[in-house]
């Protein structure tokens, strides 16, 4: 039996073990243990999961807009059968309503009901109360300002490449 490492497993290796790997794994573990951090907040507050709270968000953004399915799903970068699951969720929860379109009647509009409008409200408190926790805290306000600039900065390239 050879102990010896195959060719290429120190390429591989040093691969897997680049600053880059290693910065945006940081990066994506930090976001997905904020992330779970709010959706186990909410469910134990609010009843909600942090999709739905996505979702009031951008239905509570502009009083009296309805929003259509599709573009729920381009803004939550989620596919159309799972915003449509999604919606039935929350319809059946009483935190939306669908609503036809005036324009076409093939498209269904999506509006937050009043408990979907309250259930925000409490949402946000808790995301706001995790996320100061767990973002804000503990970094310095300089830091913290430069973090949020640098995210800016990423998505605005991210988004012009998409172009």
């Amino acid at each position: 039996m050879n102990d010896m490492p195959e060719p290429g497993a120190a390429a591989a290796a040093h691969a897997a073990n680049s600053e880059l790997v290693r910065d945006f794994g940081l990066l994506i573990k930090s976001a997905t243990r904020l992330e779970q951090r709010i959706d186990a907040a909410l469910r134990r507050e609010c009843g909600i999961s942090h999709t739905m709270l996505e979702v009031l968000i951008r239905l509570c953004r502009r009083p009296g807009e309805k929003v259509s399915q599709r573009q729920l799903a381009d803004d939550l970068t989620l596919t159309s059968s799972g915003t449509t699951r999604l919606i039935d969720r929350m319809e059946e929860a009483g935190l939306v309503r669908r609503v036809p379109s005036p324009e076409d009647r093939r498209v269904a509009l999506v509006e937050p009901t009043t408990e979907g409008s309250a259930t925000f409200v409490r949402a946000a408190a808790v995301h706001a109360r995790v996320v100061e926790k767990f973002f804000v805290r503990p970094l310095a306000a300089d830091d913290y300002a430069r973090l949020t600039g640098a995210l800016s900065d990423i998505d605005k390239a991210l988004r012009e490449a998409a172009d």
